[in-house]
């Protein structure tokens, strides 16, 4: 069986788990928790890094540092996991749905502004699929208006977005604070777990405060708590895996650019497919392989979904459009026809760092047997 996407285990991780287990700092106390937020900010180049316990933590806890709550809304796009969603309605703001690019997959930056009322209070942008927003208009149009702008960067740990003055900045680190998933299936990986990162030392201060319970230690007293607080804390242990895993994360995004490269090389020539479009202004760390099929009935797809099952191949579906499920069905929203269309026939396929070169081939190969006598 070809997996869809797995861990990458190669490097320190035994070792710095066992250290954790010999001497008994398991839980959220340990070297490694700080250690892991050190190393996690230098790599992605930002101020200050809190590691929670998943990334809808670092999400809810985004939306808790910048006040948002009830009666506010949150320009969002409506193709994305259900968990770039969720906490918005956990903090008892409403999220507004905008369509995606047809090229790229994320929210279209031109079709913001329209949706833009006094309750909007930030913009969250879905980096999905490694493929990143157009930041910089983003962020013009949020300073424009007043708004915050949370990256949801769950998916595109490494990918990087170039700005007019020629910089490169990593995903998360251009908007008011960036949020990552550290799940078993993610380009780096602690099992469970996520990380909140921002250039504002403030937010970060305050995000820590608020993720280990709101607690202050007074000398000679016990914990005090002057505010609700959250318990969204990383163990030590897994703390260590991502130490271990973020070792690796530069060999690891050159694998997975090396095998979209050969997925785009042996797929170009089949008709009926849009490939995935790396733009000027960003380059993709292609957590998943992503492809839309040219078919109006939407059928298509999901023929070639089982074709490759039946051969021991696991793929995805793009996300369901959360805009048409019923939590979501009475929220604000744009125009929805790209959503609708990608979502339909769109395809995730194989990813995983440990994917060879003749893997790539024979998926291929099924995929032209397939499309040929469907398209």
């Amino acid at each position: 069986m070809i997996p869809l996407c797995i861990p990458e285990i190669r490097g320190n991780e035994w070792k710095y788990i066992k250290e954790c287990l010999d001497t008994n700092w398991v839980s959220s106390a340990g070297k490694y928790v700080d250690l892991f937020e050190e190393k996690f900010k230098e790599y992605i180049g930002a101020e200050k890094a809190v590691v929670t316990m998943n990334g809808t933590a670092a999400l809810h806890l985004a939306l808790k540092i910048l006040g948002i709550g009830d009666g506010d809304e949150v320009i969002v796009p409506s193709m994305t996991f259900i968990a770039s969603v969720s906490p918005i309605t956990y903090v008892g703001a409403k999220p507004v749905f905008a369509d995606v690019r047809k090229d790229t997959f994320v929210m279209d930056v031109d079709k913001i502004e329209e949706l833009i009322t006094e309750k909007t209070k930030a913009i969250l942008p879905v980096h999905i699929y490694g493929y990143m927003v157009d930041m910089e208009p983003l962020m013009k149009l949020a300073k424009k208006h007043n708004l915050y702008v949370i990256e949801d960067a769950t998916e595109s740990l490494g990918s990087e977005y170039k700005t007019s003055d020629g910089r490169w900045h990593k995903a998360g680190t251009l908007g008011d604070i960036g949020c990552f998933s550290f799940n078993g299936n993610k380009l780096i990986t602690t099992g469970a777990g996520g990380m909140l990162v921002t250039n504002n030392n403030d937010m970060g201060d305050r995000g820590k405060f608020l993720s280990t319970q709101a607690k202050i230690v007074e000398e000679n007293k016990s914990f005090f708590h002057p505010e609700v607080g959250y318990n969204f804390r990383m163990p030590n242990i897994l703390a260590a895996m991502g130490v271990a895993q973020l070792e690796n994360i530069d060999e690891y995004i050159a694998i997975k650019r090396n095998n979209a490269k050969l997925y785009n090389e042996f797929l170009s020539e089949v008709k009926g497919i849009y490939l995935p479009a790396e733009k000027d202004y960003f380059k993709n760390c292609y957590w998943l392989y992503s492809m839309v099929i040219k078919d109006e009935r939407g059928s298509v797809r999901d023929k070639l979904i089982w074709a490759l099952k039946d051969k021991g191949i696991e793929t995805r579906p793009f996300f369901s459009s959360l805009h048409n499920m019923k939590p979501f069905k009475e929220c604000r929203r744009g125009a929805m026809s790209i959503t609708d269309d990608v979502v339909a026939n769109g395809i995730n396929l194989p990813s995983s760092v440990g994917l060879k070169k003749e893997d790539v081939v024979h998926i291929c190969n099924i995929i032209k047997e397939q499309l040929n006598g469907n398209m």
